[in-house]
């Protein structure tokens, strides 16, 4: 890496919060609700207020069967977005796969890149984030939004999951994105169904030990939740609420939301907690 790190781990909070903040047509929660740019911008200040330690921007929808966008359609969707919100002191992390998305991203603000593929995509990502010193997400998913469901297939999902996103977090590495910036996801949803999800959650800890970076969980308003709570909205916000707790709880770094209010709250109880003296009184 040649310059100093934009953003190290170390630099968020115990408890953050990523707000998820899609400027696309057709994601699969919200898509269309912030294509606009002053929408976008709106929403992005929103979450930041809400208690969002970062706002993740995404220019192209990664739900399965979606279509990909064009890298200078990317672009054009999310550089205003990083624009207005970093000149408001907003960190802004963005959502792309693409090694051309992401230098225009950086150049305008950005200190995190996100990559659903692992820097599988686009090799050269890899050394646009390690040039640039961003922070990087490295998940794990397999196949494309188009080949992700048939590729869900596991002897033993935990350990294989654990497995190839340590190859990919070595890859980073090998490219010279420095080992504090960096993050690692196991893709909850993304090559999994529904039970393959549910045992990454229960295993977290198992997950970070194999990995060797802290963990980014990103479950928000899932498919996979809809079996135990229902296809409705707010119930989907309530599970995701349930996860937020439990994946700090098993020592998540990063918890990538779409209600930040909820999980910036529940977070500010697990922390006053933990500073409690055994007498109740806050040290």
């Amino acid at each position: 890496m040649n310059t100093a790190p934009l953003l190290r781990v170390s630099d968020l909070p115990r408890y953050a919060v990523m707000g998820i903040l899609n400027v696309t047509p057709d994601s699969f929660s919200d898509g269309g609700l912030y294509a606009e740019t002053d929408a976008a911008i709106a929403h992005g200040r929103a979450l930041a207020a809400a208690g969002a330690a970062l706002v993740d921007v995404g220019g192209e929808s990664t739900r399965p069967g979606a279509d990909p966008v064009p890298e200078a359609e990317e672009v054009a969707r999310v550089v205003p977005v990083v624009t207005a919100l970093t000149a408001d002191g907003v960190r802004v992390s963005v959502d792309t796969t693409k090694a051309a998305v992401a230098a225009a991203a950086v150049a305008a603000g950005a200190v995190m890149i996100n990559d659903v593929s692992g820097g599988t995509r686009d090799p050269e990502l890899l050394d646009v984030v390690a040039e640039a010193g961003a922070a990087f997400v490295v998940m794990h998913s397999r196949g494309t939004p188009q080949t992700m469901r048939d590729a869900a297939v596991y002897d033993d999902v935990v350990s294989e999951v654990g497995s190839e996103l340590r190859v990919r977090v070595e890859a980073a590495l090998a490219a010279g994105v420095a080992p504090e910036v960096l993050l690692a996801d196991p893709g909850i949803g993304f090559a999994k169904d529904a039970e393959q999800s549910r045992a990454l959650l229960r295993e977290l800890p198992a997950l970070a030990a194999t990995v060797g970076v802290p963990l980014l969980v990103g479950a928000s308003r899932k498919s996979f939740l809809a079996p135990i709570v229902g296809d409705d909205s707010d119930a989907r916000d309530d599970a995701t609420l349930a996860l937020t707790v439990w994946a700090f709880a098993n020592g998540a770094a990063v918890v990538r939301v779409h209600d930040a209010i909820a999980s910036a709250r529940a977070f500010a109880l697990l922390g006053m907690l933990e500073r409690a003296t055994p007498e109740g009184v806050a040290a």
